[in-house]
């Protein structure tokens, strides 16, 4: 029997400008001085709480057990492959880009940074903005930066809780306020700042703007309808389907059953899974080790060789899950 078990993590809270003091809407009981930006899930220097691996790093961990933490479908089998976290805005982040695969290579990048927003919270009138208005190019925006109405040239729209919003490489964008967001992406924190409404923080435009590509294929995930689970008491909603994720939405009311190979094509490729708590509270069990209470905030990480595991709700639990895909998932269908 291998050492690992439900890695319970411990969310770092990252200040940032943007960011508020009330996180109540998930963390109610915590208090701070400075405006929290972020909540870190399961970046590379994230650390476990629980059991015998406490106060160890994702990164450490990845490191010793490899495809047995992080499975046999991530592309590098010694790092741990996701990313996530919880975004905070009370105010406009910068306008921002990561750059693809391709791009953060040629920069010397191992990779680059594709990800999602599933919207948990939000606000009457809150509004993103994801790419460029139609027909503008990478020089007209350059030009808009620095006659500071780079806002005037992106694609604002209204976002709703629940919507699911595919963020792809090259895809220029920023959070307004109003929203609480949980993101998942590549383990990478490649961003490239472009515009920054007069904050005193450094642009990185010359690796920005070359990045920036004026069509992707980000916008509102077009989703199937939810699929009631155990006679219809629970529900599962497939919420995208990408490249470097795959993201479901569950919300339990009854005991579930999961496992961490992949059954979609029968490829046979174990992906660790991720399990983020949104709403509610719940138990995870592995046969053989100690349970692990999941409550909303909390971050299990379980590895991809405990095969499976079992989510039993206490009264009833509503949770992401993200994992690596086992075969090429194409760009999902999305709207704006």
């Amino acid at each position: 029997m291998n050492q690992l078990y439900p890695l319970l993590m411990q969310p770092a809270f990252d200040p940032r400008p943007w960011g508020t003091l009330d996180l109540s809407a998930i963390y109610p009981n915590h208090k701070f001085n400075e405006p929290i930006g972020e909540a870190w899930l399961t970046g590379d220097n994230c650390t476990v709480t629980n059991g015998p691996l406490a106060k160890r790093s994702l990164s450490d961990l990845s490191q010793e057990f490899g495809p047995e933490l992080v499975g046999t479908a991530a592309r590098d089998p010694q790092r741990f492959p996701l990313l996530l976290k919880f975004l905070f805005p009370e105010e406009k982040l910068s306008v921002q880009v990561h750059p693809d695969d391709e791009v953060a290579q040629s920069f010397g990048e191992p990779w680059g940074k594709t990800e999602c927003w599933y919207v948990a919270h939000a606000k009457p009138g809150s509004q993103i903005a994801l790419g460029l208005k139609r027909g503008v190019t990478r020089k007209q925006f350059e030009q808009a930066i620095h006659e500071n109405r780079a806002e005037e040239l992106l694609n604002w729209i209204n976002v709703y809780q629940g919507e699911m919003i595919y963020v792809g490489g090259g895809t220029v964008h920023t959070l307004g306020p109003g929203t609480v967001i949980v993101e998942t992406q590549q383990q990478s924190d490649t961003t490239y700042r472009l515009y920054d409404y007069g904050r005193p923080r450094p642009l990185h435009l010359e690796r920005g703007l070359a990045s920036i590509k004026e069509r992707t294929a980000a916008g509102k995930v077009i989703r199937p309808a939810p699929v009631s689970m155990n006679a219809g008491k629970s529900r599962r909603s497939s919420m995208i389907a990408a490249p470097y994720f795959i993201v479901d939405l569950f919300e339990l009311k009854d005991p579930q059953e999961f496992r961490t190979v992949e059954s979609e094509g029968d490829s046979g490729k174990t992906s660790v899974q991720i399990l983020v708590a949104v709403d509610g509270c719940g138990i995870v069990e592995v046969q053989g080790r100690d349970p692990v209470t999941l409550a909303k905030g909390d971050a299990v990480v379980i590895p991809a060789a405990l095969k499976e595991f079992m989510v039993r709700p206490q009264w009833q639990l509503e949770f992401l899950k993200s994992r690596v895909p086992g075969g090429i998932v194409p760009e999902p269908a999305t709207r704006m």
